[in-house]
């Protein structure tokens, strides 16, 4: 599989790590749109949240774990924002499910 996030979270490509499990990895994200902007992303492929399953729906969980831990880590106390986005037309840019995690800044409704 020729998978960018893929080969992040085996170490293949370099990457600033925020945080890491057995099931998540956390990045910052290259091209940041707030003064702390990380990627978290399942270890396990999983193409978009239209392919979540019962199967595999724990994973989330794992991820919104993982998050709460960055958020403390990061001293995000005044808030952040969790964004996912799925298919082309949802802005999605890597064919691999991630969530932006933005904070250290006051983040408008609805996003420019």
């Amino acid at each position: 599989m020729d998978c960018l996030f893929c080969k992040i979270a085996a170490g293949e490509i370099p990457s600033t790590k925020v945080f890491e499990n057995d099931d998540v990895y956390a990045f910052l994200d290259i091209a940041p749109q707030a003064p702390f902007h990380a990627v978290i992303i399942p270890k396990k492929h999983i193409k978009c949240a239209d392919e979540i399953t019962p199967e595999n729906s724990g994973i989330i969980a794992k991820i919104f774990e993982a998050i709460a831990i960055i958020s403390k880590e990061q001293g995000l106390e005044n808030g952040y924002r969790i964004v996912n986005n799925c298919g082309e037309d949802g802005g999605q840019t890597v064919g691999h499910l991630h969530f932006h995690m933005l904070g250290r800044r006051a983040l408008a409704w609805p996003p420019g």
